[in-house]
């Protein structure tokens, strides 16, 4: 129980159902704990209020070591090395699907139930892992290297729910969080000056900010900062000779330590029609049998799924052939697979690749 309305309504949900509950507040930042940044101390009183209103026990444990040693220390290397993370998907294996499992599972629960938007359906060959039935809020984008042994142990109340419908549920409930905001910002850290927090970790290495053809217009802080397709926060103003539109990221060079900008959202530097993925993941448990197929993907959460066809190397990465060309693919980023509406797992993405 996070405090927020969607995990209140998964518990509302399943007392109703006749499951006998308890909820756990997990605490997994302890860095700069404060009322700025960090909205724990108000989360729990969130969360102490609605298993109260319920009728039902709240523990609390901190994670906050797991989430160093299994999330962050990960998140911080893919950024100095220029990538652009996801730690959402970290966050969900190691922590609510690891720690937190492990953790319920000690105390004798049967299964763990969160309040994410995704689907489980039991089948003769194993459990799947489906897509939301609001697909504005589908998170299986984050969950997708949950494996069998997760789903097992797991239930996804509101899977069949659209957000609009629980918050109508929570406010007949009287639960007292039901217009309370969505959290946003990184996984447990909460909103913040990005770039300020970056800093703190990891040493800034500014360099120029050049135009694909080499022109100087500005300085960077480091590359770390910038994600591809980025708009906002360049920095660099109007320029000489140039029009008034606005300016992309639409390169980051690692080797020259430069930032290439341009004035067209979607500049030839920013599309392909392929990528290559690795550290694959299938929620099966197992990869496809065949080597190549055709599927649909995403490259970022709520993208519509995108037709490619997939094929599997050597070295036991994959390279996925999009059928239209796709906008700022960025290293560090997850790539999922569906087939109609069941996720089978997906990848992290190294590079782009051009198809002929």
């Amino acid at each position: 129980m996070s405090g927020g309305v969607d995990s209140s309504v998964a518990v509302l949900l399943l007392k109703e159902q006749g499951w006998d509950v308890g909820g756990l507040f997990m605490k997994n930042w302890e860095q700069d704990d404060s009322t700025e940044y960090c909205s724990a101390e108000e989360d729990l009183k969130d969360a102490q209020a609605v298993a109260d209103h319920l009728n039902i026990p709240l523990n609390s444990v901190n994670f906050s070591a797991e989430y160093w040693d299994s999330v962050f220390e990960s998140f911080l290397i893919e950024y100095k090395a220029g990538r652009t993370p996801n730690p959402d998907v970290l966050c969900n294996r190691e922590i609510k699907f690891k720690a937190f499992l492990d953790y319920a599972l000690a105390l004798g629960a049967d299964y763990i139930a969160t309040g994410h938007y995704a689907c489980i359906a039991q089948t003769p060959n194993g459990i799947k892992m489906q897509r939301a039935a609001d697909e504005g809020k589908d998170q299986t984008y984050f969950l997708y290297m949950l494996g069998q042994n997760q789903l097992q142990h797991s239930l996804f109340p509101l899977g069949g729910l659209l957000k609009s419908e629980v918050r109508a549920i929570a406010k007949k409930a009287g639960l007292l969080n039901h217009k309370k905001k969505d959290s946003t910002g990184i996984c447990f850290i909460g909103e913040r000056k990005f770039s300020d927090f970056l800093s703190r970790y990891l040493a800034p290495n500014p360099g120029s900010i050049e135009t694909p053809e080499g022109k100087y217009i500005g300085e960077h802080q480091g590359l770390m900062y910038y994600t591809l397709g980025q708009r906002k926060g360049l920095g660099i103003g109007g320029q000489s000779g140039a029009s008034e539109a606005p300016w992309f990221v639409v390169q980051k060079d690692i080797r020259r330590n430069r930032l290439l900008v341009a004035q067209e959202h979607d500049h030839p530097l920013l599309l392909s029609n392929g990528l290559e993925a690795s550290q694959l993941h299938w929620v099966s448990g197992k990869p496809p049998q065949d080597s190549a197929f055709s599927c649909t993907a995403r490259i970022r959460h709520r993208q519509p799924l995108q037709t490619c066809e997939i094929a599997r190397l050597d070295n036991g990465c994959y390279k996925v052939h999009f059928e239209h060309k796709q906008r700022a693919i960025t290293p560090g980023q997850s790539i999922v697979f569906y087939h109609h509406n069941d996720c089978l797992g997906g990848g992290i993405i190294e590079k782009t690749v051009e198809f002929s």
